[in-house]
């Protein structure tokens, strides 16, 4: 007869470890007041579940990958995948949930590690989905000419600060031009348009 240590489940107790955050699941809620939104890989494809809708995504099916850094004000470090099967159904994931009206909380390791191993899996069923980062090229364009013109604004309005002596109003534009290219800067840079590979996913555009 087999030995059944009856103070094993004792002794995992008092170690106080921790299980291990599972890489297969991942849940979050856009808005406060929406339906979670679940999702899991199983060994038949993505499973995905929204509200009262539910689905199955064989991992060859998957068509297209994006990854990419959306912060908004509650929460700066906000990272989004947007997933596009076949057929041109889309799913997007986000590393934050909303817990409370004043708190978006971010779920950065069992984000990446769902995404790490969506793309692990993909591989391994042969996928030849598009693997996208950053923002659409257009759209980063877009950004550029206007930092561009928000720039040379800063910059007119601090040789004119300059120029009447107002060092106050020069100092505070200075601040602000400092604060917008940190911000805005650091947004664009993380966007660029790129392809990926299953081998390389791009370390700024996961958490």
């Amino acid at each position: 007869m087999a030995h059944v240590d009856r103070n094993a489940g004792a002794k995992s107790k008092a170690s106080g470890a921790k299980p291990a955050a599972s890489t297969d699941t991942y849940a979050f809620k856009a808005s406060l007041i929406g339906a979670a939104q679940q999702f899991e890989l199983t060994d038949d494809g993505l499973v995905w579940r929204i509200g009262p809708k539910s689905g199955l995504w064989p991992y060859a099916t998957i068509a297209r990958v994006r990854l990419s850094f959306r912060p908004v004000s509650m929460q700066s470090q906000r990272f989004r995948a947007d997933l596009e099967d076949v057929g041109g159904a889309r799913l997007r994931i986000l590393s934050t949930t909303w817990q409370t009206v004043a708190l978006m909380a971010p779920q950065n390791d069992a984000y990446r590690a769902f995404i790490v191993e969506l793309h692990r899996r993909m591989r391994a069923a042969g996928s030849h989905a598009e693997l996208i980062g950053g923002l659409r090229p257009a759209i980063h364009t877009a950004a550029l000419v206007l930092i561009g013109l928000v720039a040379a604004a800063m910059t007119g309005l601090l040789a004119r600060a300059v120029a009447t002596g107002s060092w106050a109003g020069a100092l505070f534009i200075a601040g602000f031009a400092a604060l917008f290219g940190w911000q805005i800067g650091g947004f664009i840079r993380r966007n660029r348009p790129r392809r990926y590979g299953f081998d390389d996913l791009p370390k700024d555009l996961l958490p």
